[in-house]
């Protein structure tokens, strides 16, 4: 039997397990759940740094004991350079190159992520200075981590397209070799910068020496973002996107993110009845997988750059179109389908403090190790989000200087009628509402715990980290019985390992109405739930 872990003083969990431990050493010193986040955010960069960086972005889910959650968007916009034009003068037409200078073009809104969630720690009487809260993340870049086992099957996997772009030899291959698990790889350009943003201030990162740095590295390298990119970039505080669900209110963040598409499969699988079918028969993998299909039609056909949008997200919401929707799903056939997003590398981690004070968040550069590019001064490892773009002028994503790019990420929150708040998400691309319509529906439709609810053999439709086929794949563990009903049901199959990485690394934490809390980690990953 695998168990929950529970705590009732403050609970974090994260895919590496340091991150974990830093949010809850945080906690113990009477820091709330911004501030301990703040400091998981800091380690699991230096910890996990072929799934996210600090020259990548942020959305952040934030609720007190009471009330609604508001959001941070820390999504970088593209540079005021980059226009299909530039890309044409340098005989880029058909799509942006996943690596290299031309790969990033969109502003990292990591860093003001962290400004932005240390300012609201400030009115929930917080006091723990930068310093302190970015201390383990300098040391872990200058004394070193462990290199997971993930960590060096994807440099391996990645060497040949990445070696050759500025700076990754340097940061990525210590001695022109592959990094072998369980040795130590040190990040000291990195604990150098990181040291200065926590006595210079986060804004450095935009205005300051460290900004002038990144800006001669990315000229350097053949990025078309320039120093006023940086300062005039600012994260948002706004509001989230929220679905009235039979079991209580589900949050999630608006565009650019999917957020909308995570709950538009809740709100399907609600009206669908998916309670009905147990949590792990054919029934319910096939009704979560043809909700996804339609949900995913809505996000290619709407979703982009909020500034564009011709619809408004929450309107796609309502009681009448879910309806509609989950109308038109067939119990018996499979939808045709027309394939996903790009795979992307990400990871999401969940805070919940004393207080009931709660934080979802997701942090991420889009491809394992994104552009490829590690700035020489301050060795950051830059995103490759606007690869996203479209060069196609007609295109729903079509590049604009200084458009934001449209993003998979997506932090979830969900306040139930029984008094019960849940923090849940994932990485993985197509895989992350995927993955939070079966964390969610298992732990509030089926009562699962947590660490059960995570663990549980999951399936994907689509592309995620590592994958490029567009099959729907099933971890080996569900029952054969399960895969030949779903063939009979026309669903083109692939079968993965027992607990396979392509699946994504999940996490969740609920509080109970009586303070106590329970959380899960994903086996998957190197991850860990610690609380006290």
């Amino acid at each position: 039997m695998i168990h929950s872990t529970r705590g009732t003083r403050g609970m974090a969990v994260a895919p590496h397990a340091l991150a974990a431990q830093s949010a809850l050493d945080v906690l113990r010193e009477g820091g709330n759940a911004l501030e301990a986040m703040i400091s998981a955010a800091a380690t699991i960069p230096v910890a996990y740094p072929h799934m996210n960086s600090i020259g990548g972005d942020s959305f952040w889910l934030v609720r007190g004991p009471q009330g609604a959650p508001r959001g941070i968007d820390a999504c970088g916009a593209a540079a005021h350079a980059a226009s299909i034009d530039w890309y044409a003068a340098r005989g880029i037409t058909g799509a942006i190159p996943f690596r290299g200078g031309v790969a990033a073009n969109t502003v990292a809104g990591t860093i003001s992520g962290w400004d932005a969630a240390f300012r609201l720690s400030r009115r929930w009487g917080g006091r723990l200075s930068l310093k302190r809260l970015l201390a383990d993340a300098v040391h872990y870049a200058a004394n070193g981590v462990a290199v997971t086992g993930s960590q060096a099957t994807a440099t391996a996997a990645k060497r040949g397209e990445l070696e050759s772009q500025p700076g990754f030899r340097d940061a990525f291959l210590p001695d022109c070799a592959l990094p072998a698990a369980g040795s130590v790889f040190k990040q000291p350009r990195l604990a150098y910068t990181l040291e200065r943003l926590a006595q210079a201030g986060l804004k450095d990162f935009y205005k300051g020496r460290v900004a002038r740095s990144i800006a001669r590295d990315l000229a350097a390298a053949g990025s078309p973002l320039a120093i006023e990119d940086l300062s005039r970039h600012r994260a948002k505080l706004v509001e989230p996107l929220l679905l009235r669900h039979s079991l209580g209110t589900v949050y999630n963040m608006p565009p650019p993110t999917q957020g909308v598409v995570s709950l538009l499969i809740l709100g399907m699988l609600d009206a669908l009845e998916i309670g009905k079918t147990g949590p792990s028969g054919p029934d319910y993998v096939h009704l979560a997988v043809e909700a996804t299909k339609r949900a995913f039609a809505v996000r290619d056909y709407c979703l982009t750059d909020p500034a564009y949008m011709t619809v408004d997200a929450q309107s796609l919401l309502t009681p009448k179109r879910i309806r509609e929707l989950a109308a038109n799903v067939d119990r018996g056939r499979a939808l045709r389908w027309g394939g996903g997003k790009p795979p992307a590398d990400t990871v999401w981690m969940g805070v919940v403090d004393a207080k009931g004070r709660s934080v979802s968040m997701i942090q991420s550069i889009y491809h394992e190790f994104g552009s490829g590019v590690v700035l020489e001064e301050t060795g950051i490892n830059w995103q490759n989000r606007g690869c996203s773009f479209s060069l196609d002028p007609a295109a729903l994503n079509s590049l604009r200087p200084l458009r934001k790019p449209f993003h998979t990420l997506n932090p979830a929150l969900a306040v139930l009628n029984d008094g019960r708040v849940l923090v849940y998400g994932t990485m993985g691309g197509d895989g992350q509402p995927q993955t939070q319509s079966a964390v969610f529906t298992r732990i509030a439709v089926f009562g699962m715990d947590p660490q059960q609810a995570v663990a549980a053999p999951r399936w994907l439709l689509g592309r995620t980290w590592g994958q490029t086929s567009d099959s729907l794949k099933l971890e080996s563990r569900f029952p054969t019985g399960l895969v030949s009903d779903l063939a009979r049901r026309g669903h083109e199959m692939e079968v993965l390992g027992e607990y396979d990485e392509t699946m994504g690394h999940a996490g969740a934490i609920v509080r109970h109405p009586n303070g106590v809390m329970a959380g899960g980690a994903d086996p998957r990953s190197d991850g860990a739930v610690a609380a006290y």
